[in-house]
């Protein structure tokens, strides 16, 4: 202890003195402050944990994102081949089925998307928005799934500030972390949801985040976590619960959202006292917050023309193709892009192009839509993808997520087609000199 009676860490060495005879005549002691040096030492053995446990998720990370993308190749063939058959089939009993296997493809789809935003490869459309909207848009949500013996309260500071989030992927992150807690209070309790604003500096040991954030906090009166146990909550198919009782996704979906979107997730929890699980988003300029808007859904309007469909996936590029004719266009495969390429040379009326991503080969779909861009400008092209590391250097490109239905699929060659004519008519309108002259392929030969 200090003079000033604040207690501080010592290293103490004591020796005793001794006369010529032998004799105990005293003894020397030397303390020493060691207080920084063991708050130092502390500090590098939680950074290496953190670096250990960082370096752990990264490589489930990139586990789940692979599954992710082969499971998403089985489900467009499942879903595509399932709503063909509910338009040829007329039997109630048939259609019960077919509903059957839909809806364990929708949560197959749903799977998916967890794993996927645990491997930081879920397609974001973040846009600026209030978290006090956000919340009390979701609220009613909230407490339909936690039950009538959950209390909710919700604390948010009058100045928090704006972020940038996918709207549903903050949801569906708020409404994994509340199942969580009312599992975690089976007699009932009271969960309290707070946002606020924070500021995180490289000591703080929140993943070496530093700057502006805002922290959405979410605390429950629950059982509480072991400390073994709790390193390990947001790793994807990590449950205590009971079989059947939880996939082990949500909060793995939770993790990855958070890190997607800029920020982390932090839980804190004592066995019997509770447990907060704090995401930290990166906190925007106040500026004009867009009004989100309710896509309208237009009625599927018969296509026309040829669309060359480039997959290298046998299965899928049949029952694509399948749905592309169930909209009235006629097909083209190719199994890489330099097919795809070959038979655009070739001279094949092309009404747009439907590639996938992720291909085999050394030019993947963006780098074909590239090619299409300055050889053929007048021809569209639509990205379809599982998931793709390469897919945030697609932004110039419309991407279509797989597994996708009939009427996003439909919808997507739509406004593809739209957006080229839109570009066509003004480079039409603008142009300073006469039409170029294209000429005939087939004159050339000649």
């Amino acid at each position: 202890m200090r003079r000033d009676e604040s207690k501080f860490w010592a290293s103490v060495v004591i020796e005793a003195i001794r006369n010529e005879a032998g004799t105990l005549i005293g003894f020397v002691h030397i303390t020493r402050d060691v207080t920084e040096r063991r708050e130092a030492q502390a500090s590098i053995e939680r950074a290496q944990e953190q670096l250990a446990q960082s370096q752990k998720m990264e490589a489930l990370g990139q586990l789940t994102g692979s599954i992710a993308h082969d499971f998403n190749n089985l489900l467009m063939i499942v879903t595509g081949y399932a709503e063909l058959l509910r338009r040829r089939l007329s039997d109630p009993k048939d259609l019960k089925a077919i509903d059957a296997v839909n809806s364990a493809a929708h949560r197959g789809e749903s799977l998916t998307r967890q794993l996927l935003a645990f491997s930081r490869r879920q397609p974001l459309n973040p846009v600026v928005t209030d978290p006090k909207e956000r919340i009390e848009a979701v609220h009613e949500m909230l407490l339909g799934s936690l039950g009538g013996n959950v209390q909710l309260n919700c604390e948010i500071a009058p100045d928090v500030g704006p972020v940038e989030v996918d709207i549903a992927e903050l949801e569906l992150a708020l409404v994994n972390i509340a199942v969580n807690a009312r599992d975690a209070m089976p007699g009932g309790g009271i969960i309290t949801l707070s946002a606020s604003n924070a500021i995180l500096r490289s000591g703080d040991g929140i993943d070496g985040l530093e700057g502006e954030f805002v922290a959405l906090a979410m605390t429950d009166t629950g059982v509480g976590i072991a400390p073994d146990v709790l390193p390990r909550i947001f790793e994807p198919f990590f449950t205590t619960k009971s079989l059947g009782k939880g996939t082990g996704l949500g909060l793995a979906q939770v993790y990855g959202f958070s890190h997607q979107s800029g920020g982390t997730v932090v839980a804190s929890s004592k066995a019997g006292s509770g447990t907060t699980i704090t995401i930290y988003l990166p906190r925007k300029q106040r500026a004009d917050i867009p009004t989100v808007e309710t896509p309208t859904t237009q009625p599927i309007v018969p296509g026309e023309g040829t669309i060359l469909m480039v997959e290298d996936n046998p299965e899928v590029a049949e029952v694509t193709a399948s749905l592309l004719e169930q909209l009235g266009y006629r097909t083209l495969r190719a199994n890489n892009a330099t097919d795809a390429l070959n038979r655009l040379q070739r001279g094949y009326k092309i009404a747009l192009v439907l590639s996938d991503i992720v291909m085999p080969g050394g030019m993947n779909g963006i780098a074909l839509a590239q090619e299409i861009k300055n050889h053929y400008p007048h021809i569209p092209v639509l990205l379809t993808s599982g998931y793709s590391d390469v897919v945030q250097t697609a932004s110039q490109a419309r991407v279509l997520r797989k597994p996708f239905h009939l009427p996003a699929l439909e919808k997507s060659i739509r406004e593809a087609l739209e957006h080229a004519r839109r570009i066509e008519n003004s480079e039409d309108r603008v142009l300073p000199f006469p039409p170029r002259q294209h000429r005939d392929p087939g004159a050339l030969a000649s």
